[in-house]
């Protein structure tokens, strides 16, 4: 079963659009909205396990260049 998490994305001002762009080229990232509030992107992605998705997130979200801060919420059922 797939591990399924939202990235809650703070950037420096002003690069919001283009961060989100580059990260929706990620393997594993199914949807990057730019949005209001204190985050400026919102990343929906999906991995095969939590250490695939602890990797997309480090290894592939984090090394874009104008992100300030990532919160990775994995998704669960209850």
């Amino acid at each position: 079963m797939a591990v399924k998490a939202y990235i809650l994305v703070q950037t420096t001002v002003g690069k919001a659009a283009e961060v989100a762009r580059a990260i929706r080229g990620i393997d594993g990232v199914l949807v990057a909205d730019d949005v209001t509030g204190p985050y400026d992107v919102i990343v929906t992605a999906e991995a095969v396990s939590v250490d695939e998705l602890g990797r997309l997130v480090v290894a592939g979200v984090q090394s874009v260049p104008g992100i300030t801060r990532t919160v990775t919420c994995p998704v669960v059922t209850l």
